[in-house]
């Protein structure tokens, strides 16, 4: 090395960081996180029409109607027995097992309340995931022997038009002539056949509890 050659310094340039690949980062990172809440706050949602799909593959072993598209509960105003009013929406958050007749009830109306009161005590521990429902479709009172039964379910009185926009028998048969099932999310999703014996009954429990085992991962009891 000859003493008289001057030193060479080598620099080397130091990395620089790019403003703009900090922002898309960040922006990516942001959309993920914004995308999760979605899914978070749509999961329920989902879970709904989970259940609903879970049920429809096997539809040839189902007993009743599924109904499609789902009906939403209305936003109609009902009258408890004791004068109480109360919006059929907040019905939400329970499995309903709908029944619909006058406040006469006939001996139709009578076995299907029985049948109704049966079909929830069938189901066990699970029995706290469903609520009795009568709605009541006209004026007439109430025959007070009939009080002891409806212990325990809701008993509403609702306009007639308003709950023939929601609800829709088989054809050639009437409301009154049919189970109702409704989801937690307060989706109508299926129908009994008309005329239910306490054999259909047998029947209508095996979809019932093939529902309840489909939402048991995000279905609670109590709303």
């Amino acid at each position: 090395m000859n003493k008289d050659q001057p030193l060479e310094l080598t620099v080397h340039t130091l990395p620089r960081v790019d403003g703009t690949d900090v922002n898309v980062k960040r922006t990516r990172i942001g959309r993920w996180q914004m995308l999760l809440v979605l899914l978070i706050c749509a999961a329920p949602v989902v879970a709904s029409y989970l259940t609903y799909y879970v049920v429809r593959p096997q539809a040839r072993s189902v007993f009743g109607t599924l109904v499609d598209p789902q009906r939403p509960l209305p936003d109609l105003m009902g009258v408890a027995p004791d004068g109480t009013a109360s919006n059929l929406r907040a019905l939400k958050g329970q499995w309903l097992l709908v029944t619909v007749s006058g406040g006469a009830c006939d001996a139709t109306c009578q076995q299907y309340l029985y049948m109704q009161r049966q079909l929830r005590e069938s189901l066990g521990k699970e029995k706290d995931r469903v609520d009795r429902v009568w709605l009541i479709n006209d004026d007439v009172a109430i025959a007070p022997a009939l009080l002891p039964a409806l212990q325990g379910a809701v008993v509403l009185r609702v306009p007639p038009t308003e709950l023939a926009a929601w609800l829709a028998p088989q054809q050639g048969h009437a409301l009154a002539e049919h189970l109702y099932l409704v989801d937690p999310m307060g989706n109508w999703m299926m129908r009994f056949p008309a005329g239910l014996d306490l054999k259909g009954a047998a029947k209508a429990k095996r979809d019932i509890e093939r529902v309840l085992r489909a939402s048991s991962s995000w279905d609670e009891a109590g709303r």
